[in-house]
């Protein structure tokens, strides 16, 4: 099969999904089950539901990050303080393959909906719980955010700049590296352990726990050698000139990866500086000399002299510059296309989920409470 040729049958077709998460882990999670064919059913409380909808800017009649996170999903209104809902809510799981939930540890135990009751009650589910923290741990029930997660699992300290302050990073890598991505791979392995033995299972997805896989490098150097890294010290947290970002003539910057010696040759060549070729011993100041000489240019004219070299530097692009790259829009990565319901688009989320395995994307999201959950049962 090509890659963009449609799938004859989706990977996760007749598999259901209840997600009673919000926000942005669950939510993605269960983005990507739905581009792999699985069916959505999206628990939401009844008048303002997912939090997510009354963000801005507005794409239609909710927000742009609701629409791009729930395209293709059904929405249920469901108050989970009321008894006769909660009984709707387990009728749903009742039917359900997976079940999703954000809540902190303990919440769908006081809600009749942890792990054990919908166990007993559908002993095939795999039921993913995304948290923080995880389920167990001193930390379990404390409030965070992504800022928080990669402060506790030492990724932020690693970012600090030369006067040692961390920076900011722009990315929720928590959230979507640490929580929504392994929740998927988990279910989708869980499912494959069902489809041997029948049985369900429960999934303690915790952000913070799978973010160190990030820094598998200084997990290794430090357990084995008491190398434990420092920013500005180390391979790729600024030590060494081969792995930079260098400021151009006029103000835009390079981001300069030659690490391997290969690429440093063809680097310092286009430099015209092969003086420089051993860095090992002054790294240094050999970084202060390439900075230098990368100032005395401007980034197109250093472009176009490394176009066809094969030696690591890529221009530092914003994100609109990004998405409108040649290379990514030759890849159909915005090719796909959602609609405000009001003739409105603009292209769908970008996602992981090969082209050849992944269904057509949906042109709208839910309306809140658009499905009724009684008439999703009977035809659960």
């Amino acid at each position: 099969m090509s890659r963009n040729a449609a799938p004859s049958r989706s990977p996760l077709q007749g598999v259901r999904v209840i997600d009673f998460s919000t926000l942005l882990p669950g939510p993605m999670c269960s983005l990507l089950l739905a581009r792999a064919g699985a069916e959505v059913i999206k628990v939401e409380r009844p008048g303002n539901g997912d939090e997510m909808r009354s963000y801005t800017p507005r794409f239609g009649a909710d927000s742009v990050n609701f629409a791009l996170l729930n395209q293709g999903k059904r929405s249920v209104a469901l108050d989970l303080k009321n008894a006769a809902d909660v009984q709707r809510a387990k009728e749903l799981v009742a039917g359900a393959d997976v079940l999703i939930e954000q809540f902190r540890p303990g919440v769908m135990d006081r809600l009749g909906l942890g792990y054990e009751a919908m166990r007993a009650l559908n002993p095939r589910l795999v039921y993913c719980a995304i948290t923080g923290w995880g389920q167990t741990g001193p930390l379990a029930s404390m409030a965070a955010h992504d800022l928080n997660y990669q402060a506790e699992a030492g990724l932020l300290a690693l970012t600090a700049t030369p006067q040692g302050e961390p920076t900011l990073p722009s990315i929720l890598a928590a959230d979507i590296a640490g929580g929504a991505y392994p929740a998927m791979m988990n279910i989708l392995l869980a499912l494959r352990a069902r489809d041997a033995d029948g049985h369900g299972c429960m999934l303690d997805v915790a952000m913070a726990d799978n973010l160190f896989s990030f820094n598998y490098w200084g997990l290794g150097n430090g357990f084995a050698e008491g190398l434990w890294p420092e920013p500005g010290r180390d391979l790729v947290t600024g030590g060494t000139p081969r792995y930079q970002v260098y400021r151009t003539k006029d103000h835009r910057f390079l981001a300069a990866a030659p690490l391997e010696q290969k690429f440093w040759e063809n680097f310092l060549t286009v430099l015209e500086a092969p003086h420089l070729l051993n860095d090992a011993d002054a790294p240094d100041a050999v970084r202060e000399k390439v900075a230098t000489i990368v100032a005395s240019r401007t980034a197109q004219e250093w472009m176009q002299r490394f176009q066809g070299v094969d030696a690591c530097v890529s221009l530092v692009k914003s994100l609109r510059d990004a998405a409108a790259s040649e290379h990514f829009r030759a890849r159909g990565l915005f090719s796909e296309r959602i609609s405000d319901g009001a003739g409105r688009e603009i292209p769908a989320l970008p996602i992981p989920v090969d082209p050849s395995l992944r269904v057509a994307a949906a042109a709208v999201a839910p309306l809140l409470g658009e499905a009724d959950a009684r008439e999703v049962v009977r035809k659960a």
